[in-house]
Formats: structure tokens, sequence, C-alpha cells
């Protein structure tokens, strides 16, 4: 059978498992809707935690940009999987004792104020939405080369899927959801690499196979020395060597951890779990699920880049294979001949490049480079919308709940009931796909890049109020509102003007001290953390019954009673 109809099979098969499992799984209450009943095991948590965490900029775009960004584009994979860790291990057991839904319902208990309730809520809902609109650009790049439609289109069935379990199913159906999606996801990013191992160091395990020297049918030699060899030839950036500055790999692999560990989404999940011990078993079990893919991560890059490379340079354009030609109608792979001679020139310099490849879809036409069984191929095309749909689905929660729980409950109407509590967070997740799905078919930029927004924005809000909340006493209401309203604003400007307002001077001589906008989050932290500090220290201490809730939460033990 032919990709497409291999793709549309699997496709079929995926969606009506995940429809079946929202409509089996459905929420009848606002528990059901905002944690799953708080009665998940920690296995099946730690396997939707895992899954709402790998986006579709883990599986599609991490490994492309590593592919041409070689060690620079590592920032993201030590970055990711560092800020889990620091999220399971400093903050997700004191958050579950607390005892709250929302990092917003936190905030605005902790910090005993409605208004760092509602600035919590605006940030919840702005990184959200940032972070929402790389999986639905991720899901029209798949269904547009897969299902051959235009990426408008490939969007535009995105949303209606992930509308679909979202709306019905709540925490519940997504976390159930999750875990299915995730069983694809992984076994669609494994199988390929496998495969491909085998294929050029004849090693089935990738994270070996990275290290291994190629078969001669490849060239011989150690495969990264192979790749530094030929990109240096045709004068690309050496693959182990990076070219971003030393300061600006740290603030963005900064920026990422923090991100990370404020991630509305992700520390939701720590409160579907029935009780403290299973946050921290589940925590356990995600990061052994993270990380079989993110080990395999760069082992995929460096095969695909390979393969690239061998293929296209020096190529007769007529000649190319059936894939080269399919992608090309989705205006992510590009070739201009530019001295007519009907060879694919792909040389680093711009002057002389025929070829343009967008590197959201190197894990995807990875497999037909290999010459892959189409079976393989739409495989890896159903789990990188499982991937999107994911994490998209998590998120959309998060926008729901801050908007029916956080602003309406909480804040404006708490004598709401709970039926028109579902229908709010319902309506809300309608008008959030609608946004999503329009900025994600006008992206400014690729996946992981516009993900990499988001966790700034994420560790500029978030990260210190939660980390001053858990372990400073001292901290109140005054320090908190004044660290995340400067931190969020001053990352949110700085992105806006460098990608919007003046992208002429979105380079190293244009960032203030050298520090991108993927990496001017750390910056934001630290100027939440600083100013929050400045104003605690020469405002009134927190309620006494306050600070005792922040003795409490330190203290082994379930929930706190409130």
């Amino acid at each position: 059978m032919s990709v497409q109809i291999w793709t549309f099979v699997f496709v079929f098969l995926t969606f009506g498992l995940y429809i079946g499992i929202a409509v089996w799984s459905r929420a009848g209450s606002t528990s059901d809707f905002y944690v799953a009943g708080g009665g998940v095991p920690p296995l099946a948590n730690g396997m939707a935690t895992a899954a709402d965490w790998m986006s579709a900029a883990s599986f599609i775009s991490m490994a492309g940009l590593i592919s041409f960004l070689g060690r620079d584009g590592t920032f993201y994979l030590m970055g990711w999987t560092g800020g889990y860790v620091l999220l399971a291990l400093l903050l997700a057991p004191y958050l579950r004792k607390f005892g709250k839904f929302t990092v917003p319902d936190f905030i605005g208990d902790r910090y005993y104020s409605r208004t760092a309730r509602l600035i919590a809520v605006f940030c919840a809902i702005s990184v959200s939405f940032v972070y929402v609109c790389g999986q639905m650009q991720g899901a029209g790049i798949v269904f547009s080369r897969f299902l051959e439609v235009d990426i408008t289109t490939g969007v535009i069935i995105g949303m209606a899927i992930v509308f679909f379990y979202a709306v019905l199913g709540g925490m519940k159906g997504i976390t159930y959801t999750q875990v299915a999606q995730y069983c694809v996801l992984i076994f669609a990013f494994m199988v390929p690499a496998i495969f491909i191992s085998i294929l050029m160091t004849g090693i089935p395990i990738p994270q070996i196979g990275f290290g291994a020297e190629l078969n001669e049918a490849f060239g011989g030699g150690y495969l990264l020395d192979r790749l530094d060899g030929l990109s240096s030839e045709l004068g690309f950036a050496v693959y182990t060597e990076g070219q971003r500055s030393t300061q600006d790999v740290f603030f963005i692999t900064a920026a990422l951890m923090f991100g990370t560990a404020g991630l509305p989404h992700v520390i939701i999940r720590f409160f579907t779990v029935p009780n403290v011990r299973d946050a921290r078993r589940s925590a356990g079990f995600a990061l052994i699920f993270i990380a079989i893919l993110y080990t395999t991560a760069p082992a995929v890059a460096a095969f695909a880049r390979t393969n690239l490379i061998n293929t296209v340079n020096n190529a007769e354009y007529a000649a190319m294979p059936e894939w080269f030609s399919k992608w090309e109608t989705t205006n992510l792979i590009s070739f201009t001949d530019k001295n007519n001679d009907g060879l694919i020139q792909y040389v680093g310099d711009p002057e002389r490049n025929e070829l343009e490849v967008n590197r959201d879809i190197m894990v995807l036409a990875n497999p037909e480079i290999a010459e892959l069984p189409n079976w393989v191929v739409a495989l890896v095309a159903a789990g990188a919308l499982a991937a999107a749909l994911s994490t998209a689905a998590g998120l959309l929660l998060v926008i729901s709940t801050s908007v029916a729980h956080d602003l309406m409950k909480r804040s404006f109407m708490p004598d709401i009931s709970e039926k028109q509590e579902l229908r709010s967070a319902r309506i809300a997740i309608f008008v959030a796909v609608l946004v999503a799905g329009y900025v994600g078919i006008n992206p400014p930029a690729y996946v992981a890049q516009v993900v990499a927004y988001a966790f700034g924005l994420a560790a500029a809000s978030f990260f210190p109020a939660i980390v001053l909340g858990i372990f400073q006493k001292r901290m109140n209401k005054q320090g908190a509102i004044a660290g995340m309203t400067t931190g969020f604003l001053f990352t949110a400007t700085y992105i806006v003007y460098f990608k919007t307002i003046n992208p002429a001077m979105d380079n190293a001589s244009g960032w203030l001290f050298g520090i991108s906008p993927e990496g001017i989050g750390t910056f934001g932290t630290l100027i939440n953390f600083t100013v929050a500090s400045l104003v605690a220290r020469f405002t009134p201490e927190p309620p006494e019954d306050v600070q005792a809730i922040v003795e409490e939460i330190r203290l082994p033990g379930e929930a706190i009673a409130r």
C-alpha cells in the first residue's frame, strides 16, 4: 500500500481509539474535568505526563533542530530534561500537598490575593496559548504531507479532533487518551530509529549506534566524524562544534529548565493522583518514559542529517525519489536551480545553495529518505500527531480551568453552579482552539522555537513565584505581584520586539548581552526573583496562617485539609 493509504489507516485507528477513550471516560463533575477525580494510578499518570510533556516540539522539531544546529541544538535536550527533573524533585510534591487544582489557585491562596490570582491567570493563558500554537503548527505539517492537504486544512483537522475529546472528557478523558498517545508516539519514534541504526551501523540500539562506525555503504568511519567531514566539505558549520556564544547557550538552557518547572499543564498532572507519595512515583515513571525518546533524539538527528546530505547533494533533480516532490508540494522543502545544471547543490554558502529545507520535516522525512517500508513512514505520522494533540489537549485544559475555575469561580462569580462552571470551561476551550488554530496557520517560527518562547514566559512569571512561595515564608503578595508582572512584561516585550517589531535586529549584535529571544526568559526570571525579594523586604509580612501553611507543606504527609 502507498504511504497515504497507510497513513489513513493509522490515523483512523489511532484517532478512533482516542475518541473512544474520551467517550468512555467523559467527565461528569468539575473534579473529573479538572483533575480526573484525583484517582489516576501512578504508572498511568507517568505515561500521561510523558505524553503531555513530549509535544510536537519534542517529537518533530527537537531532532530536526539538532540535525541542523549540531551541538547548539542540544540545549533543547538539556534544558527540557533538566527542567523536568527540577520540577519533579523540587516543586511537584509540595504543590501536590498544597492541594490546589491549578497554578493560579496555588498563587491566589499562597499570596492571599485576588490580584495575584488574576495575574497568574493571565500568565497561564498567555503561556498556554503560545505553546498550543506550536502544537497546531506541528499537526498541520503532518496532515499537509501525509494526507496531501494544505497546511491550513491540516490545522483545522487537528483543531476539530483535539476539541472533541478535550471538551467531552476533560482531564479524565485527556489522561487516559494520553496514555494511549504515549504508546503510539514512542513506538512511532523508536521503530524507524532502530531500523535506520541497523541499516547505517548494524547496531539495533540507536543510542549505541550514535557512537558507532558506519557501514561501508555509508562511507565507513564513525558517524559523528563522517558528519563533521561532510559538513566541512559543504561549507556548513562543523556538526560537533557550537556556533552560539557560551552565555546564550547557558541562558537558553536555563530558560527551558525554569520554564519547564513553571509550566501549568505539566504541574496540574501531579494533582490527578490520589496522594503525595503517588505524585512522586508518577514523576519517576514519567522521567523513565521521557528518557526513552530524549536519549534517542540525538541519534535520530545525526542519522537524518547524514542521510539527507548523502541523498540530495549533487543529485539529479529530475531523478529524485517521490518523497522529495511530495514535500515540495507543502513548501517545506524547495529547490532553485541557480546554475541551470539540473543538479542539486546543497552547500553552506547562501549564494550557491540551491536547496532550502524546513527543519521541522527532518524526523518526518527521515524514514522516507532512508527508504524504509511505507507502513513505517505512516507510523511516524501517527506518532507525530499523537505528540502534538496530547500536549494541545493538556494546554487547552489549562486555559479552560484558568477561565472557568480561577477567573470565574474563584474571582468574579463564586456562586456559579458546577454545571455552569463546566459549560464555561468548555466554551473557553472552543475559543482557545480557534485562536491557536489561527496562529498555527500563521506561525512566527519553527515549532521548537515557538515552544521555547512559551517556556521563557513561564520561567519569567511562574517559576520564581512558585519557588519563593514554597521555600520563603517571608514572601508576600506585594513581592509576588511585582515580580510576576515585571518578569513577564520584560520577557514578552523582548520576544515581541525582536520577532515582530524589529526582526532585522534579531542577531547576536542586536541582543541584550548577546542573549537571544529563546534565552531571555532566564534574565526575566532573575528580574522576577530580584524585584519580588526587594519588594517583600520593604512591605508587611504575610499573615501568620499563610506562614504556617508554608511550613506545613515542606513536612512529610498528605495534602493539607483546607
